[in-house]
């Protein structure tokens, strides 16, 4: 890679690249190289502005602390006017600036000569300004000689700007021989053979003779390996590694991995992402009515065993109140418990003291345990000022008002903003991340992990609102962006799912000590789970 940095016919280096296979260190390697070889005007622009100051910090400090030749040539912090402070670093030719891809007035600043960009698939789109690596490029277009190096693991297919401009390049692949038969081939995980039940045995199968390959010689092979293109070269090297290069890793624990990340769609598109270094292909873009055949025969008073602990999401609306109860049981198998419409102005209390008192009863479970709901969101969106009445000194009880956030968000905030005329704890939930779960969720199809069950008592027009919004692919200056569009007038019980999912997730639940906690206590109580010193106990009200 770096003599394609160096190599003045190539205008862009693209590597696409999974998680643990030097990316940083190479990246450090290329700015040591412009400072000491080729001294220029120099961009590197991260996902946000605390991961630049971070890089800065961390990793390009104390390289340039390290390494004399780079030492001699910027000058320390400390010297007055010394042009080194943690985002801009002046030496001797030139000069490198760290910006943050949501703050797009710094891309315009001035002319670079080059440009690094780092893991540009969680850049940011402005909807102002547009693509924010195009903005980036602009600023080389002074230089004839300009280099755009992009870095990356990739992450949805069709929308993973790294695949796209890898796509466009030569697609170099690394080839490793065979220490046995010498044949020449790119590592893949469909070669990795195991057993679940005898890890230590895994290792890697030659694609030619079948020569078993532990991680010793796996390692041998990939020191005499080589890059070679698979496509025509354009003036773009484009470079593609996965897990299994990396020295670090060992098949055995990558294997593990992947059995645990498995058991959920949202957690195995991490493992394609992160350690193949392939994009996620989604299935769909919404469900379907099928739903409605897979009921299941319980109901609110006696529900299966498997659940451990409730939770609820209400959505408000002109003249109700909905909300739908949830019941989790072991690797995030959920059960609809009930779906609740409450009818009635929301400008007066009574209904509000309505739904207190749902939100107070006891469910019960099919061996006699009892359950109080252990988290309920409710939307602010509609009616705010009562939603923050109602939850304000509700907290205790993990009553909490929310407001819902699009784009890649985490699904719940660790801090609450109390910027609102009642001082009420207002959490900004990832909204898009959380259906994006649920979605995969509800398209599993066999009992266990993950799976989504539902009662019979649940009518048609419940599944309907199941399916009242679709992903669609919408395009910001040219850039291709994911969004949740509604397709039908009602969707409360979609709404009430996420916000009762998103519930769970605040919770950041032990669910294994809670099932074992449940077998322990006879239950003639009803049960409800509390956080305490970050890990989940059980107790009685």
């Amino acid at each position: 890679m770096m003599r394609a940095v160096s190599d003045p016919n190539v205008r862009r280096v693209v590597f696409m690249t999974s998680s643990q296979v030097g990316k940083t260190t190479i990246l450090e390697n290329i700015i040591g190289y412009f400072i000491h070889y080729e001294p220029s005007p120099i961009l590197m622009v991260q996902p946000t502005l605390s991961m630049a100051q971070a890089f800065s910090k961390d990793r390009l400090s104390s390289m340039i602390r390290d390494c004399p030749v780079l030492t001699d040539k910027v000058k320390p912090p400390r010297e007055r006017d010394s042009g080194n402070t943690v985002l801009h670093k002046v030496f001797t030719g030139g000069h490198i600036s760290l910006v943050g891809s949501n703050s797009t007035s710094s891309l315009a600043s001035r002319p670079i000569r080059v440009l690094l960009l780092d893991e540009v698939d969680r850049f940011e789109v402005s909807a102002s300004e547009g693509d924010v690596v195009s903005l980036a490029v602009k600023r080389t277009t002074t230089f004839w000689n300009n280099k755009i190096i992009m870095v990356s693991t990739p992450t949805i297919k069709g929308l993973s700007r790294i695949e796209q401009e890898y796509n466009l390049s030569d697609k170099r692949k690394f080839y490793v021989p065979c220490p046995e038969c010498k044949e020449l081939q790119v590592l893949e995980f469909k070669q990795v053979k195991f057993d679940k039940d005898k890890l230590h045995e895994t290792h890697y199968a030659c694609r030619f003779c079948n020569d078993k390959w532990d991680d010793s010689k796996r390692w041998k092979a990939i020191r005499q390996g080589q890059w070679q293109p698979t496509d025509n070269f354009t003036g773009v090297a484009g470079f593609h590694l996965n897990e299994f290069y990396s020295s670090w890793s060992r098949l055995e624990d990558i294997v593990r991995d992947f059995l645990e990340k498995k058991k959920l769609p949202e957690t195995l598109k991490v493992f394609t992402n992160t350690t193949l270094g392939e994009s996620w292909e989604d299935k769909g873009t919404g469900l379907d009515l099928s739903l409605n055949e897979r009921t299941e025969n319980y109901t609110p008073d006696e529900f299966p065993d498997g659940v451990v602990l409730l939770t609820a999401g209400v959505d408000v609306q002109a003249n109700r109140i909905e909300l739908t109860i949830l019941g989790i049981g072991l690797n995030e198998e959920i059960w609809v418990i009930d779906h609740i419409v409450l009818y009635g102005d929301p400008s007066v209390a009574t209904i509000w003291l309505k739904l207190d008192e749902e939100l107070k009863r006891t469910y019960t479970r099919q061996d006699g345990k009892k359950f109080l709901i252990s988290s309920a969101c409710i939307d602010s969106g509609y009616y705010t000022n009562q939603v923050y009445s109602f939850c304000k000194n509700k907290v205790a009880r993990r009553i909490y008002a929310i407001k819902g956030v699009t784009g890649n968000r985490p699904i719940f905030p660790r801090r609450a903003s109390t910027n609102n005329i009642m001082k009420t704890p207002l959490f900004a939930v990832g909204v898009d991340s959380a259906k994006d779960i649920v979605l995969q969720r509800m398209k599993i199809d066999k009992t266990g992990n993950g799976y989504v069950h539902f009662p019979k008592h649940l009518d048609l027009e419940y599944f309907a609102q199941l399916q009242s919004e679709r992903i669609k692919t919408k395009y910001i200056k040219g850039v291709a962006t994911r969004e949740w569009v509604q397709v039908r007038k009602r969707n409360e019980a979609w709404d009430c799912f996420i916000y009762a999912y998103i519930s769970f997730v605040s919770l950041n639940a032990d669910l294994e000590k809670i099932k074992s906690s449940l077998e322990k206590k006879p239950t003639q109580q009803p049960q409800r789970t509390r956080i305490k010193n970050n890990f989940i106990t059980n107790w009685r009200d």
